[in-house]
């Protein structure tokens, strides 16, 4: 008997496994107060120091692991102002609190919702102001500071990001074209956490890269995590799709979609999320092509990934989009051969040298249109 609850003791207490003890966290709840404004010296008509306050800063190279470190009871207090007295009639103000916060923070407020975007470095938020010093109109009493309990919402900030669903070989992509070790296994859901990778070329350039969790159907009304996942393709330049060959099944409750199938319901998660994502420039990669049937796999459909519209009489009328992606590359690879893995590090470059391009050149023609219209602005008076 006391065997048995030593045993069912062991297995309540079982520790976290590591691939759950994850460093990275993209939403943090904190609550900041500003400093108490100092009293007021009647006798003298002294003014109190005014309560410091509490600012959140944007610093290129912070994690809200970092901000967790610095305050680990997730709170942050500014410095009371300083009273007045005899040697110094006008008391100091109190110290301020900056809270350095990573590049692409939300700030919310659970009544008002967004506050600030922190998405430039040095970016500041006032997060909560300090009270005001005592003085002749308040009595000479010091105000409180305020008090405010926010989330910072974590958007990564990357120039791709990796979409698809699980199983797909996203990980053992990101591993191949990069420096990082993604977990890797024949599971589904073995990325658990987003990440950013970095592509680097021979003359130096870099590129960065979102490694996303997989989606599943639903993700766009938050099933699995949709919403914590997808908030990270917001502020991408361009999509990569990822698809296995041979389709997509979570399990045998669900149904099995082919790999047409599977880039409509991602068109259809992202479009239901947020439109605009839609906008943005897409390349799609048909992975495990060395697989036995590959080829005769992606011949069925390979006509209608260049042109989605002319493919939707063969997609399920519960996947079919009101708005498609506008798919500038598709990219047939198996991710563990190192000679394909470079040619999507050169698609991907391509394709975002190619639209830097066209936005230049669409604002250096706005700027010339609007030299025009003042040249041949009407200086004199004009006749109604």
């Amino acid at each position: 008997m006391v065997f048995i609850q030593h045993y069912l003791l062991k297995s309540v207490n079982k520790p976290i496994r590591n691939y759950l003890k994850s460093r990275f966290l993209d939403t943090l709840r904190i609550t900041a107060k500003g400093g108490h404004g100092g009293n007021g010296l009647p006798k003298y008509g002294g003014v109190g120091g005014q309560g410091g306050a509490v600012y959140f800063v944007a610093k290129e190279g912070k994690s809200l692991r970092d901000v967790v470190k610095k305050y680990p009871n997730k709170r942050v207090v500014a410095g009371n102002g300083e009273e007045s007295s005899k040697a110094r009639i006008l008391g100091r103000r109190g110290t301020d609190q900056k809270v350095e916060v990573p590049v692409g923070i939300r700030v919310l407020e659970q009544e008002t919702g967004l506050l600030c975007e922190l998405d430039e470095e040095g970016k500041t938020f006032l997060a909560s102001g300090g009270g005001s010093g005592g003085c002749s109109g308040n009595s000479f009493l010091g105000k409180p500071g305020q008090l405010r309990t926010l989330t910072l919402d974590l958007k990564l900030i990357a120039d791709v990001g990796l979409v698809g669903f699980p199983n797909a070989g996203k990980s053992t992509l990101v591993k191949a074209i990069s420096n990082a070790s993604p977990k890797i296994a024949s599971y589904p859901f073995t990325t658990i956490r987003p990440q950013i990778a970095t592509i680097e070329y021979e003359d130096y350039r870099q590129i960065t890269i979102a490694d996303l969790p997989g989606l599943i159907e639903g993700a766009h009304a938050n099933f699995g995590m949709g919403h914590k996942f997808l908030k990270h393709v917001e502020r991408t330049r361009l999509l990569l799709i990822m698809v296995d060959v041979f389709g997509f099944q979570l399990s045998q409750q669900h149904q099995k979609r082919n790999c047409l199938e599977t880039v409509y319901a991602l068109n259809k998660e992202l479009e239901l999320y947020d439109k605009t994502l839609l906008d943005k420039p897409c390349a799609l990669i048909i992975n495990k092509m060395d697989k036995e049937g590959a080829v005769e796999e992606i011949c069925k459909y390979e006509q209608y990934f260049h042109s989605l519209e002319d493919g939707l009489k063969m997609c399920p009328e519960e996947l079919v989009p009101s708005k498609l992606l506008s798919i500038d590359a598709v990219i047939p690879i198996s991710a563990k051969s190192m000679k394909e893995i470079e040619k999507v590090k050169q698609e991907v470059r391509t394709i975002l040298d190619l639209k830097a391009e066209e936005k230049l050149q669409e604002e250096s023609s706005l700027d010339r249109n609007e030299q025009l219209q003042l040249k041949l602005r009407e200086r004199g008076p004009k006749v109604v």
